[in-house]
């Protein structure tokens, strides 16, 4: 019987000890900081420490201590089994070097304490594959006794998800952002499989300077076990997926958020019945050599 009294030192939740990346990573840690000012959906990190170094079946305590803390979520939002995302927080990610963008595997929509804790186990495995040590080799970061923590997070069921860029990833200018969407769930939009909807945003006035609308023909949604792609209704795929309004409030959150850390950021984001929530928050990375608008480096896309 599971104790929930048990201790659960090896668990950090999202707005406790966010200064902490080398124990919760800096996705976590990121999250963790604005958690308690922005709607950040609720979730747990599993100390990195706890795995040891090239270790990655997990303990009975350390299960144990997994399985509580997934309760915990399930009393806190009323869910039973809450769907959640699992995915990787590494040491030196989503830091200013290298954002580790689709680097380490992420688990979306998984149900039931032994799913968790298996996608735990798939989420460390996926520090050591070649990919990883290669882009390890590329960035001048360490290969060896790799420090990752796993986050664990309650999933938003989005009805529209977002990627929005405080600066123009292309142009490098910072008087633009630029933001992309698309119905469900956002891993067509990170995975490249959907022609989403941009928008160009004056970065000042918040007025929105360019209009695309994507065809939108594919969209993730959540599946029992998992996710799943299908296809979007013909109804919605000429239709914009954000009204002015939502890009305005999300070009809200990424001049906040620019403001509040000091640097250009990558955000994503969901909507979900109307409410939008901040999912991950990271710098643009690789930044150029040449100025523009006299205000430093251009920003490209995180790799």
């Amino acid at each position: 019987m599971l104790d929930l009294n048990s201790k659960t030192d090896n668990v950090v939740w999202l707005g406790e000890n966010h200064s902490n990346v080398h124990r919760i990573g800096g996705k976590a840690a990121q999250l963790s900081q604005l958690a308690g000012i922005y709607r950040v959906p609720p979730g747990f990190s599993i100390d990195a420490h706890a795995f040891g170094t090239g270790h990655h079946r997990l303990s009975p305590e350390l299960r144990e201590q997994i399985a509580v803390a997934y309760q915990r979520l399930a009393d806190e939002t009323g869910i039973p089994d809450p769907p959640v995302a699992v995915r990787s927080s590494a040491i030196d990610e989503d830091g200013p070097r290298a954002s580790f963008a689709g680097q380490h595997d992420t688990y979306l929509n998984v149900t039931g304490v032994e799913a968790v804790i298996e996608a735990v186990e798939r989420c460390l495995d996926s520090a050591t594959t070649d990919q990883t040590i290669a882009y390890r080799n590329l960035h001048g970061l360490s290969t060896d006794g790799i420090g990752i923590a796993v986050l664990v997070q309650l999933l938003v069921a989005a009805d529209v998800s977002a990627v929005l860029f405080s600066a123009n990833p292309i142009s490098g200018k910072r008087s633009e952002m630029v933001l992309t969407a698309s119905w469900g769930l956002g891993e067509s939009i990170v995975g490249g499989t959907v022609s989403p909807d941009t928008w160009v945003i004056d970065a000042a006035t918040h007025d929105i300077v360019i209009t695309r609308i994507g065809s939108k023909q594919r969209m993730t949604i959540a599946f029992p076990g998992g996710t799943r792609e299908v296809e979007v209704p013909r109804i919605l795929r000429e239709q914009p997926s954000l009204t002015d309004e939502q890009i305005r409030e999300v070009a809200r959150l990424g001049a906040s958020l620019e403001a509040m850390l000091g640097w250009p950021v990558d955000v994503e984001c969901a909507f979900a019945g109307g409410v939008l929530y901040l999912l991950q928050c990271r710098p643009i990375t690789t930044l150029a050599t040449v100025g523009t608008e006299g205000k430093g480096a251009q920003f490209e896309a995180a790799a």
